[in-house]
């Protein structure tokens, strides 16, 4: 052995995937004559270095270390191998002679955790490197002792690629000659306590395989050929709180089934959907998680792969078909985004390195009792960015129009869902989580400073305050938050028999006291149609005709209440089932007039919604509401009028929410003359009894309520009447 030899030592720590720093054995050292290149390939017998003059120049075995070969190759020019054994042989490129693709910037960033453009440095991309095609992979492990990224292109033996070390970053990275898009892919990772951990999925990988295979595969994300810049442009018009929103809530893979039950794909929906949509007349699709995730029944609120569109319903590109489609059809695209926790399956984020490395390593601060999942350190500067990067990641390469955030409340609280003991407070003794709400704060902040036409929600089920305020002015920074207060108190009241309503009318007036506290959504969300809760229908009391026109009459009363709108699947169309995910919307059910009328009445609810200033200029602003009549329990009656500028008709709602019709109801009205009746929900197309005031009613002058005018009107039983004055 000459003088630059490694010692035999280096040799066995590399052959027994213990080696921490392969690129100072393997690979070129030196240039000209005094060159040495090391290769392990532990199937070859007789391995050869080829230049371009097709000189061969054999490289030795060396004793003692099996699949290690050692030899000159002069020059400094480009070389490939080809090895021998059996009577077979394979040329392969070798990925110790390329250089690092990561640049100092990169390095910086990283580890600084300020990168808030991760994807573009981690992950596995396919790239033209030093002149030749193949994957960039990167990994942030920063406690491993070795780090290799394995898969069918190197028989998943950890020894063949380990990767370099980027610095103190604690990222890894190496570049694999001919590994291309579809490649199959996991990271073998050497723990600082010299254990390999279990095959790790990629944090910032593409794609992923069909569920329950769990590995990443590569996908080439560059180069797709959007034509939304109509909608890119304008969008934050449509998104602005004097916006009408109403957002139609999609667990895709169950929408539609296609086939033999599987769900709809991208490029089906990006057809059916939102032609449904758009027939509809909502204005936005949120779409329940569609980052990876490993079980269907977490219907994607327990995320693995959170740079990877879901592989149930196709591919990235495809994904991408789909909120093209959204587009230019004018619809807006939210995703439902989840960093509040992560599942504790082997392959995801947990010990990813073997140690807490994305989590809190003390159960008190670093587990979900109620979900048996994983809390992010939101403390920890790459956690922070990573979290980031991953929000801006939706905005930018998948152009999303917002990200609804699920389970604020339990990133808020330190104690959330726990026992005394079993939380720690924070460094002021509290039980505020500063770390999380910076996190948020930070997220709002870089994204809609990115892009401003965009709108991020809340679901928030506290009084938490300032959720839709500027982060500037002490808020969370959110655009919008879900009003789940308004859903829970009006679903309770109409869940009551009428007989009884008259002593719960507070359930139904009280959300207008804090209504402009924030920028509210009204939700109707999946929440409140699983886990035994039944469907919306099934909410209803009293008899099929009571339940339909129940229905009815809440939906008129929620579209007519200040605040944007959202609406699960299905419960446009009254379906009676609960919903489950592994079933398609009962569409069946529409063969039903009913339930067509049902369907019929949310969509001109929409269309009324969206064409009438005063039922949505004004949803944030406490001057677009005034109670007409707002204490009549007697009778369960509620009317009020929305308003918008001076120069828009005012919109009177009136609702009736017990089985008795009111004739010749007076009530107070804004102005004197014809008023049309703009939508009644006991109409007969929408499935009622075709009661009430043909049409129009006149107005007279004479004070009543606090308003210059009054009208006598019919008001049918469990009924929404909207009356406009044109």
């Amino acid at each position: 052995m000459d003088a630059s030899t490694p010692p035999a030592s280096e040799f066995e720590r590399l052959i027994h995937g213990q080696h921490d720093d392969p690129f100072a054995l393997l690979g070129p050292h030196g240039t000209g004559k005094d060159r040495i290149v090391t290769v392990f390939d532990p199937g070859a017998q007789t391995l050869h270095a080829v230049t371009d003059d097709g000189t061969t120049h054999p490289l030795t075995p060396m004793g003692g270390a099996p699949g290690i070969f050692r030899g000159p190759v002069p020059g400094s020019g480009h070389y490939w191998l080809r090895g021998e054994a059996s009577g077979n042989t394979w040329e392969f490129e070798d990925a110790y002679r390329f250089g690092p693709v990561l640049g100092e910037m990169d390095e910086y960033l990283l580890g600084e955790g300020s990168h808030l453009r991760i994807w573009q440095a981690l992950g596995a991309h396919v790239i033209e490197h030093e002149g030749q095609w193949g994957c960039q992979f990167a990994v942030w492990a920063p406690n491993a002792r070795r780090v290799s990224v394995v898969g069918d292109f190197n028989w998943w033996d950890g020894r063949r690629h380990a990767m370099r070390r980027r610095g103190a970053t604690g990222v890894w990275e190496i570049f694999v000659p001919f590994v291309a898009d579809g490649a199959v892919y996991r990271y073998e990772i050497l723990g600082a306590d010299g254990q390999v951990q279990p095959l790790k999925a990629d944090p910032v990988g593409f794609g992923s395989q069909h569920p329950p295979e769990n590995a990443s595969i590569v996908r080439d994300i560059s180069g797709y050929g959007w034509s939304d810049d109509e909608w890119m442009t304008t969008r934050a018009e449509a998104q602005k709180r004097e916006a009408p929103i109403s957002v139609y809530e999609v667990h895709l893979p169950s929408w539609r089934r296609k086939d033999w039950g599987r769900p709809i794909s991208y490029i089906e929906a990006a057809k059916e959907l939102i032609d449904y949509v758009a027939d509809m007349g909502f204005t936005h699709i949120e779409l329940m998680p569609i980052s990876e995730y490993p079980f269907d029944g977490s219907w994607g609120y327990q995320p693995v792969g959170m740079f990877a569109p879901t592989i149930r319903c196709g591919l990235p590109h495809e994904f991408r078909d789909l909120v093209n489609a959204a587009h230019k059809a004018g619809i807006g695209v939210i995703l439902d985004w989840v960093p509040g926790h992560f599942p504790s399956d082997p392959h995801g984020l947990g010990k990813f390195d073997g140690t807490a490395l994305y989590e809190h390593a003390d159960p008190r601060e670093g587990f979900h009792k109620d979900w048996n999942t994983l809390i992010y350190n939101y403390g920890r500067a790459e956690v922070s960015n990573f979290l980031t990067a991953n929000a801006l990641y939706w905005l930018e390469e998948y152009h999303a129009d917002g990200l609804r955030v699920d389970a604020v409340a339990s990133m808020l609280y330190r104690d959330y869902s726990r026992n005394p003991g079993e939380w720690v407070p924070n460094k002021d003794g509290g039980r505020e989580n500063y770390e999380a709400i910076a996190v948020l704060q930070r997220m709002n902040t870089e994204t809609y400073g990115a892009h401003s036409g965009i709108m991020t929600v809340a679901e928030e089920s506290t009084a938490y305050p300032g959720v839709s305020q500027p982060v500037n002015q002490g808020g969370l920074g959110f655009g919008f938050k879900w009003n789940m207060g308004w859903m829970n108190d009006t679903l309770e009241y109409m869940k009551k028999d009428p007989i009884h309503r008259s002593h719960h009318h507070h359930q139904m007036t009280f959300g207008l006291v804090y209504a402009y506290s924030e920028n509210f959504i009204l939700p109707i969300s999946h929440d409140e149609v699983v886990h035994g809760k039944g469907s919306m229908i099934g909410k209803m009391p009293g008899s099929d005709w009571e339940q339909f026109a129940n229905l009815r009459a809440y939906y008129g009363f929620m579209w007519g209440h200040p605040g944007k709108k959202l609406l699960f699947m299905g419960q446009e169309l009254a379906q009676r089932s609960e919903w489950n995910h592994d079933a398609q919307v009962d569409w069946d059910c529409l063969a039903d007039p009913r339930h067509a009328g049902i369907q019929a009445l949310v969509r001109d609810l929409n269309h009324l919604y969206t064409s009438t200033p005063a039922l949505h200029v004004r949803d944030c602003f406490e001057d677009g509401f005034e109670w007409i009549v707002g204490g009549d329990s007697q009778n369960s009656v509620f009317v009020w009028t929305r308003k918008a500028g001076p120069e828009d008709p005012q919109v009177v709602v009136i609702c009736n929410f017990t089985p008795q019709e009111q004739s010749a109801y007076r009530i107070g009205m804004p102005t004197a003359g014809t008023w049309r009746e703009a939508l009644n929900s006991d109409a007969e197309i929408y499935g009622g009894g075709n009661r009430g005031n043909y049409g129009q009613v006149e107005a007279v002058e004479g004070e009543m309520h606090g308003q210059p005018a009054h009208v006598d009107l019919t008001v049918p039983p469990l009924s929404a009447i909207y009356l406009i004055k044109d």
